[in-house]
């Protein structure tokens, strides 16, 4: 019974062979899908490390830990200390990077005036 109802079913049509050599043969070959770009989104292609340094540089380090109090921006504070603690913590992670926002808001409207 099972033979009767799969002898019903159409078979899919198969590739057609490109024996020929009309189409290149990566032509056959999947091609990776490109990443989708992100045109509006200023976080798109900037590292952690870009944006802990730019804070830095921006806010220096003890307004750094005043806008963000955590122990990476307080005590001692470092690039590299800083990017141990916000990969392993998405709430700190969040709030640097929309204080990094800020920034770049703060900077376009200074850059008008």
């Amino acid at each position: 019974m099972l033979a009767a109802m799969n002898a019903t079913e159409p078979t899919p049509p198969s590739a057609p062979d490109n024996t020929s050599g009309d189409l290149p043969s990566s032509a056959n070959t999947p091609q990776p899908k490109t990443p989708a770009k992100q045109p509006h989104n200023p976080l798109h292609g900037v590292t952690l490390e870009a944006i802990v340094v730019a804070l830095a540089d921006y806010f220096g380090w003890d307004e750094l830990g005043r806008q963000i109090p955590i122990r990476c921006f307080q005590s001692d504070p470092s690039v590299g200390s800083s990017l141990k603690f916000l990969r392993k913590t998405p709430w700190a992670r969040e709030k640097v990077e929309s204080l990094y926002l800020f920034m770049l808001r703060d900077q376009r409207r200074n850059a008008q005036e």
